[in-house]
């Protein structure tokens, strides 16, 4: 999954020369939390809320309330903007862009075109989106989690089995994050199953491989083996 149809867009950029509390004002009218910094259409900078809520507590000790808003409107954004910041190209994957963001300790970042055009931004709530898409939750369903032998046909086996009785695949995940060498964790969320035949599908699924847990949204049961 690509950045380019996950990042929100358009973005809302702040020039230099503008004041804070023109910050402040397109936060609140378009619910975001970050703006890139422009000068004569070329990013040099990004501003945060969390940028402008330090300003103000920083520089507004013991300040009259009129001082507080000459602040306010005296402050320009290139005295508080975070300069030259970490971007990410609009054909990065989403997986890569999320690990700037850990790596980096940082909420979001500014999209760029190949010329470095900033074309849109993505945060770690466009990213939950995508996961949400991607798992499939928005189905509810059930999620199943097993521990499988790493070998041809063995997903399949398992699918086959949710098929028969009548299950619909939502998402099928897998990982070899912390399991033995020769074995992966495989998640698949499904639903579409009679409920009276729900008993008899987990049976045979725990017959037939192993079953780490079973999350049933609809009816809110959860059990861990």
């Amino acid at each position: 999954m690509l950045v380019k149809n996950w990042m929100s867009k358009p973005v809302i950029t702040i020039d230099e020369g503008d004041s804070m509390q023109l910050a402040v004002n397109l936060m609140k009218t378009h619910h975001i939390r970050m703006l890139p910094v422009l000068k004569n259409g070329t990013l040099t900078g990004i501003v945060t809320d969390r940028d402008l809520k330090k300003k103000s507590a920083s520089d507004a000790t013991s300040l009259e309330i009129h001082e507080l808003l000459y602040l306010v409107n005296k402050l320009r954004i290139s005295d508080i903007m975070t300069p030259k910041p970490i971007t990410v190209p609009f054909d990065f994957t989403v997986e890569e862009t999320a690990e700037v963001l850990m790596t980096n300790k940082i909420s979001g970042v500014p999209v760029v075109d190949h010329n470095t055009a900033v074309i849109g931004v993505i945060t770690q709530t466009d990213i939950f989106r995508m996961l949400i898409s991607l798992t499939g939750i928005g189905k509810r369903g059930i999620q199943f989690a097993f521990l499988l032998e790493d070998r041809p046909g063995n997903i399949k086996d398992v699918c086959d089995i949710i098929r028969n009785y009548g299950g619909y695949l939502v998402s099928i995940l897998t990982s070899y994050d912390r399991v033995e060498k020769g074995y992966r964790k495989v998640y698949i969320r499904m639903y579409g199953v009679d409920r009276k035949l729900f008993s008899s599908l987990k049976d045979e699924l725990e017959l037939n491989s192993k079953l780490l847990y079973y999350v049933d949204h609809r009816e809110n049961i959860r059990q861990i083996y």
